[in-house]
């Protein structure tokens, strides 16, 4: 549920901020401006599916493919829709402000006043996604107990976003090179800026008195130990949530999915910039990417199959458990 909001929510950070970025590109043409979206496709990982269902990159698809488009698993109105139903399904166990807050969230997506919001204003629209997701999750800091449930809530939350930090800065290995990019319109300021922006670190990178460039943007984004987009803060929260659920102590693991979040952890606590850009940054994020992925699934082996596991496991060794018997472990692993 949280993951979806979370995405919801960066992807509607991503576009905007994208297109006020190209009102400062007003001459370029039609061929440039796709140099300019389709890096957007690519960095979600979604060029497959895009290019499926459409034959053109434009702004228009792009944003269509990305906020509305039902085709589209990852679309905004999707993701709402989708935490939706997984808020539906635990409805006992969330409070009534935040069913409520996801709920209009989501009969928002679907109303004529999106629609009609992201034709004639859509900085409007992606405003709405962002304030509604930000609200929920303030509300579900302030409502939710602090146990397992919530954990599970700060856990998506996290790896989401550490997720989408750095698809944000992958953005740049996609750009169109010489006079179609941003490098010959003013060094990279504007891009690097745009990559600030669209991850709310602006006034925290300004407050550490940087200078905007690739290196110290990059630096901050991944390494900073206190941004709370950071890469590595996010996998610290990943981290720590891994093993409160668990109940083990934080420098082992008693699954995979702790394994791979503690050494991720560690070696972002002793990596630097350098040792990134050494190793080519695309390459570097792209590694990350794979690697969030698994925490990912193995999160879900552990704790969503793992009933069936031990079911399937007891009865190859015990050919004839009792029903009670097999109810009995689903219940004790849930």
């Amino acid at each position: 549920m949280v993951r979806y909001v979370e995405r919801a929510d960066n992807l509607a950070r991503l576009i905007d901020v994208n297109q006020h970025l190209l009102l400062d590109f007003e001459r370029l043409d039609s061929e440039r401006l796709r140099g300019f979206w389709q890096p957007i496709i690519q960095s979600t990982g979604d060029e497959e599916a895009f290019s499926k269902l459409y034959n053109e990159t434009g702004s228009g698809e792009v944003t269509r493919f990305l906020t509305d488009d039902p085709r589209n698993p990852n679309s905004i109105s999707t993701c709402i829709a989708l935490a939706r139903e997984n808020a539906r399904t635990v409805r006992d166990q969330l409070s009534d402000e935040l069913w409520e807050e996801l709920n209009a969230l989501y009969l928002f997506t679907r109303s004529d006043e999106a629609s009609q919001l992201l034709g004639s204003d859509p900085s409007r629209y992606y405003e709405n996604i962002r304030r509604s997701a930000v609200t929920f999750l303030g509300i579900a800091a302030s409502t939710t107990s602090r146990n397992e449930a919530w954990e599970f809530m700060d856990l998506g939350r996290h790896l989401e976003r550490a997720d989408k930090t750095t698809r944000f800065l992958d953005v740049s290995n996609y750009l169109p090179p010489g006079d179609d990019g941003l490098e010959a319109a003013a060094p990279g300021i504007l891009h690097w800026t745009a990559i600030l922006r669209s991850c709310g670190a602006m006034g925290a990178f300004r407050a550490s008195k940087r200078e905007i460039t690739a290196s110290s943007v990059a630096d901050f984004l991944i390494f900073s130990k206190d941004f709370p987009r950071s890469v590595r803060y996010c996998i610290e929260k990943v981290d720590i949530s891994l093993h409160l659920i668990s109940g083990t102590p934080r420098g082992s693991f008693s699954n995979e999915a702790e394994r791979e979040s503690g050494r991720i952890l560690n070696e972002l606590n002793f990596g630097s910039i350098e040792d990134v850009f050494e190793k080519g940054l695309h390459l570097y994020l792209d590694e990350l990417q794979g690697r969030f992925n698994h925490i990912g699934g193995e999160i879900f082996e552990t704790y969503v199959l793992m009933p069936e596991r031990v079911q399937t496991f007891h009865r190859s060794t015990s050919p004839m458990p009792s029903d009670v018997a097999l109810w009995q472990m689903e219940q004790q692993q849930q």
